[in-house]
């Protein structure tokens, strides 16, 4: 998932030390080495934030040095990309609806539930709202959860709507984007209002669904 550094972002290959990288020949990489420097950094994003998140603070909570963690990223940003896509990959799989043995509100009502951000992870209404807040400053943080956070969830309601409409369960002229984006922001509605998600994906289909079924079939 490679982006371009942001501008002002200092290559730190220099700081790191000739002698602590990485080199053809050399030893290979310690995974769990890796895992400890993602994880600490997937911990101070949701902590602090990228902007006051150090590489510092990154290090002293893996239990690593500075050259250490330099041999493996240039730079702070190059970092939180790796640690982002540590997430992404572990949650690619929630991004498919089995319909076969699903009735159709059951199956929406499944699809709404897995477009919950913290289906998996606990931090991630946190850390949405941490990299909205640094839209101004860091632009591709955002981009890059949109792209790999907001939109296959999205894009899963939209899916399911749309099998749905081929199997005359809901209306053919439903606006199924325009539904998965209300679905999406039920979330974080009730993120605010300080209120529990666990009933949502049923509260906000029993919602719609008298609207989406065909006429014959009533609510």
């Amino acid at each position: 998932m490679a982006r371009a550094r942001p501008e002002g972002e200092p290559d730190r290959d220099s700081e790191a030390g000739g002698s602590e990288r990485a080199h053809p020949g050399g030893r290979p990489r310690d995974a769990a080495i890796d895992e400890a420097i993602i994880l600490a950094t997937r911990k101070r994003l949701v902590r602090d934030g990228y902007s006051r998140m150090t590489i510092g603070d990154i290090a002293a909570d893996a239990k690593v040095t500075r050259p250490t963690l330099y041999r493996r990223w240039k730079n702070k940003f190059d970092l939180v990309v790796d640690a982002l896509d540590y997430g992404f990959r572990r949650q690619r799989d929630m991004h498919t609806v089995d319909l076969a043995e699903l009735e159709p509100r059951a199956a929406l009502v499944e699809a709404v539930r897995r477009l919950d951000p913290a289906y998996s992870n606990p931090d991630a209404m946190v850390l949405m709202g941490n990299f909205a807040g640094e839209a101004g400053r860091t632009p591709d943080l955002l981009e890059i959860l949109r792209e790999h956070a907001v939109e296959p969830r999205v894009a899963l309601v939209e899916e399911v709507l749309k099998q749905l409409r081929e199997r005359r369960a809901v209306r053919a002229d439903i606006d199924t984007r325009g539904i998965a984006l209300m679905c999406f922001g039920s979330y974080f509605a009730a993120f605010y209002a300080g209120e529990s998600t666990a009933a949502l994906p049923e509260r906000v289909v029993a919602t719609l669904w008298p609207a989406l079924a065909p006429d014959q079939q009533g609510p």
